[in-house]
Formats: C-alpha cells, structure tokens, sequence
C-alpha cells in the first residue's frame, strides 16, 4: 500500500538518494513501524530500496534519529551484530553536529554508508532516518543461536569507562549518558533515578513505594558490587524481541538500538524481561560468555527496573505491578 511521504522529508530523502544510488525518484510504500515514527519501503526506479521512518508530529523529539543512527554505526563497527547500514538522518531544525565517538573506541567512518548527515533546514521538516533495507525472511535452524554468540561478541567491545558520549533516547523518553566511573553510580544515577522521577511526578507510585526505591537505591553499590569485574561493554541497549529482524535467509538483525557503555547483563536482562528469545540463543551467549549466579540472583530484577519504569512513563500505570514485583525480587 503507497504511503504519502510528508513533503519536508520527501525533499531531502530525494536528495539522499540521489548521493547514494543515483537518483532521486522513488515511490514509498507502508510498513510496519512503532509507536512514535512512521515507516515506509522506499523503492527507486533503479531497482534499489530502502527502509525511511520520520517523525509522527509531536512525537519525536528533535535528536532522536540521529541518536539512533548513532548507535547503529558503533554497532556497525563492532563487526559483531548485524544492522542496518545508516545511509542519512536529519533531525530539525537544522544540521545535527559531528557524529559521536564512541568512548574507547570510536564511532565508523565510510564502510559504503552515506558519510555526509542529510540536513532539512525548514522549521516545519519533520525528522527521518534513512537506512539499508533488509529483507525479512523466517528463522532457521540456528538463527537464535548465531545470535547469542553475536551478542556475546559484541560484549566484547569494550569502553573506557560507563556512558556514551551524548545524551541518548529509550523509546520516546530522554537517556542521559555522562559518563561515570563506576558501574553502580551509572545505574543508579543515570537510569533508575532520573525514570524514577519521572514516574513518582507522574503520580505512579505512593510514599511507601518511594521508601522502598529509596532502599535499592542506598543498596545498589553493594547490590552491583561484581558486576564491574566485567568492565564496560558495548550494549544494545533495548533487547526486546520486536527490536530483532529475521532477515530472508534466517540471519538476524538488531535494530531500534539506544547504545551506551554498559555491564553486559543488562542486554540480557532485557531479552528476558517480555520474552520472545529461544532458549538456544541464551544458551549459546553463556557457551560463549557465562554469566555469574549473581546476575539471576540479584542483578537481573535491577536491570530490568529500568526498562519497567520506561514502561510506566510511556505507557502509564499498568505496569505499576510488575514494577513492584521486580523491585520485591531486587530484595526491598
């Protein structure tokens, strides 16, 4: 089904596409995107496609796309997970700054990818993200376990400290990434409480819930005490199962990442958090990396307590009581 392809972003999509493949026709046609960006297959006269999504109005805020793209390059440049190629971004109101470096390591340049950020200088322009279309296909035999090992191998890259170099986005809601030295005073200060306030503003949680996130939150050096012993680690950073495309031929892919320096485990907690991951694809990460007895005993819950509290701030308070059961599993 043809989809209309507002006329800010068709203008500058058109102009992408004329630095990468030659031309700047095409035809847009729907599928399926999420909640805050619509998106389309771009097909060009000249046989090439790609995948757009751009802002629904209101719902994007500005930097978002070119966060994301972000996140893609440095996953690109691990080598160890597959991705889509990022091909252009623009993010308004105008020309998004340098691309950002990854900490430890460095953000890609080149590899065949459109260097030059895409930039709509018009007020109105929504946002867009151009990217590699890949084509969707059906698992197979050992899809689930290439990607545990991939996961792990991506693990694997390794920052200098916790964080990223600019602030990032979960979902529609702001991620802040400064970096900090220490694990625990990451999670604690720059995942659960700044979620925490959001929610508790909102109105979600009563005195005594406040009493007992104030509890974890005294708690969490002790609690996190281990988990630095596995140094910082290039994460995904939102592994549900909906952010993973089967491509045609049974490889897969991550996409919708929100990247940062982080402990491995919390890639893994996430995965488990709504399911959807085959058992061989956990099996296959601890084949490749295992994982401590701490992580399910203690660890896991506090993971997972961040993306919960997402979960309460973008979707409201029926996830109250998940969020509480975790916090009764994190011991408070």
């Amino acid at each position: 089904m043809s989809v209309v392809v507002p006329a800010g972003v068709r203008e500058g999509v058109a102009a992408a596409l004329g630095r990468s493949f030659g031309t700047a026709d095409f035809r847009a046609s729907a599928v399926g995107g999420g909640c805050i960006a619509a998106a389309a297959r771009i097909e060009m006269g000249t046989g090439d496609v790609a995948f757009l999504k751009w802002a629904e109005p209101g719902r994007a805020a500005p930097g978002m796309f070119a966060a994301e793209a972000a996140s893609l390059k440095a996953l690109a440049a691990a080598r160890a997970v597959r991705v889509p190629a990022v091909l252009a971004v623009s993010d308004p109101p105008a020309t998004v700054g340098a691309d950002p470096v990854a900490a430890g390591g460095g953000a890609p340049e080149g590899g065949g990818e459109e260097s030059a950020r895409a930039s709509h200088r018009r007020g109105d322009a929504p946002g867009w993200l151009l990217l590699e279309w890949l084509e969707p296909g059906r698992p197979s035999a050992g899809t689930a376990e290439r990607l545990g090992g991939a996961l792990a191998a991506l693990h694997r890259v390794r920052g200098a400290g916790y964080g990223w170099p600019e602030d990032n986005f979960i979902g529609s809601l702001p991620q802040p990434n400064r970096p900090a030295a220490e694990w625990p005073a990451f999670w604690r200060e720059r995942r659960l409480e700044p979620q925490l306030r959001r929610a508790v503003d909102g109105g979600a949680f009563d005195v005594g819930d406040r009493r007992r996130f104030g509890r974890l939150l005294d708690r969490l050096d002790e609690l996190l005490a281990g988990a630095g012993a596995d140094g910082a680690s290039l994460l995904h950073g939102d592994l549900w199962s909906g952010n993973v495309h089967v491509m045609a031929g049974g490889e897969a892919a991550l996409v919708d990442p929100a990247s940062y320096y982080g402990h491995r485990e919390v890639d893994l907690a996430m995965a488990e958090l709504f399911g959807g991951f085959d058992a061989a694809f956990f099996h296959a990460y601890r084949e490749a990396w295992p994982v401590e007895p701490a992580y399910a005993a203690v660890r896991r819950p506090i993971y997972q307590l961040y993306y919960l509290l997402v979960h309460v701030n973008l979707f409201g308070r029926g996830y109250v009581g998940s969020t509480l059961a975790a916090l009764g599993a994190a011991g408070v």
